[in-house]
């Protein structure tokens, strides 16, 4: 659900000269990498059914989601400033778009989102990732080259301006798929990643306000000097580095880790999740005392039956099998 940034910093001489990098911007990347692998982690821990469903949509968690999204969506602003800065003869910075570089990060960044779009269509219809991050790096990167030349604090009233357009204006028209990349819709999508352009290209255009601001104010070598030990900097470095062979890799291989613990017979007790689930759906029209007892008599029924788990897997259909239906009435009357 969360991304990265494929514009490297290349500043010109001193802390901005072409090749080097400034290390407080990797290692702010790959930490946010890490958070997004720890967010994602859970997300899988509960689609295996050991968190209870919902888990990675609680408030908490969206939080540290939209914190991650933020991140990376921001580090794209800065990136994409240091990644067109040049120094002139005169020794004032420049912007000088580097095309051919800016258009082979498009095209990867791009290729990859379709990539996650056809792999979750497949995988999950019901939530398929349309406009994601990935897809809004790519947007967002195109759009931002229209503020690099601008004053920061321009720039800054753009993103102010994006972000409360995003937060007080909808409109039917955009409820059509067309227009989904705005975000402008009545009713939002369902989708497992959304990142439209309103509100969030305001984190974008937040980076590229502050990386333009630190070029007036001439700072980039005294953040070019802000490091951590090594044995810190170098593992987040290298992700920072890989950053979208990272994203495109690390959910198939916790994926996969999960799936082979469950194979070799390690899998979650599901109960409290089918408590959950039941308590769920029968709290709307039953008192909590009635839900406690039905569902508890359920799960046992079920599993007396040896049918819990085909019913946790979609394969038992109580309404459709004779004992099932025995099974309700009798944890009815017993609640009762």
């Amino acid at each position: 659900m969360i991304s990265l940034n494929l514009n490297s910093p290349s500043p010109a001489k001193d802390a901005d000269t072409k090749g080097s990098r400034i290390a407080v911007i990797d290692t702010a990347r790959g930490v946010a990498l890490i958070a997004m692998t720890i967010y994602h982690f859970t997300w899988d821990l509960e689609f295996f059914g050991w968190l209870l469903p919902a888990t990675a949509t609680t408030t908490p968690l969206l939080e540290f989601a939209r914190a991650i999204a933020f991140s990376f969506l921001f580090l794209v602003g800065i990136s994409l400033v240091l990644a067109h800065q040049k120094r002139n003869d005169d020794g004032s910075l420049i912007i000088q778009i580097r095309w051919r570089a800016f258009w082979i990060r498009f095209v990867q960044i791009a290729a990859a989102a379709a990539i996650i779009t056809t792999v979750t269509w497949l995988a999950f219809p019901g939530g398929t990732i349309f406009f994601g991050i990935l897809h809004a790096i790519a947007l967002f990167s195109l759009v931002g080259l229209l503020f690099l030349r601008l004053r920061w604090f321009v720039t800054l009233c753009a993103a102010i301006a994006v972000f409360a357009i995003g937060q007080t204006f909808s409109h039917d028209i955009f409820t059509h798929p067309a227009f989904f990349w705005a975000g402008l819709a009545t009713t939002p999508p369902v989708s497992n990643d959304y990142v439209p352009m309103f509100p969030w290209m305001a984190a974008t255009l937040l980076g590229i306000a502050l990386a333009q601001l630190l070029t007036q104010l001439e700072s980039w070598s005294s953040l070019a000097r802000f490091t951590l030990p090594q044995a810190v900097e170098r593992p987040l470095h290298f992700i920072s580095r890989h950053s979208l062979v990272y994203y495109l890799i690390h959910q198939p291989i916790m994926i996969g880790i999960l799936w082979c613990v469950v194979a070799i017979g390690f899998g979650p007790d599901r109960t409290s999740t089918f408590l959950h689930s039941c308590n769920q759906q029968c709290v709307p029209s039953r008192s909590a005392a009635f839900c406690n007892s039905y569902c508890s008599c359920m799960a046992n029924g079920l599993k007396d039956m040896k049918q819990f788990t085909p019913f946790m897997d979609g394969e038992f259909n109580i309404s459709e099998d004779q004992r099932g239906q025995d099974l309700i009435l009798q944890c009815i009357a017993e609640a009762e």
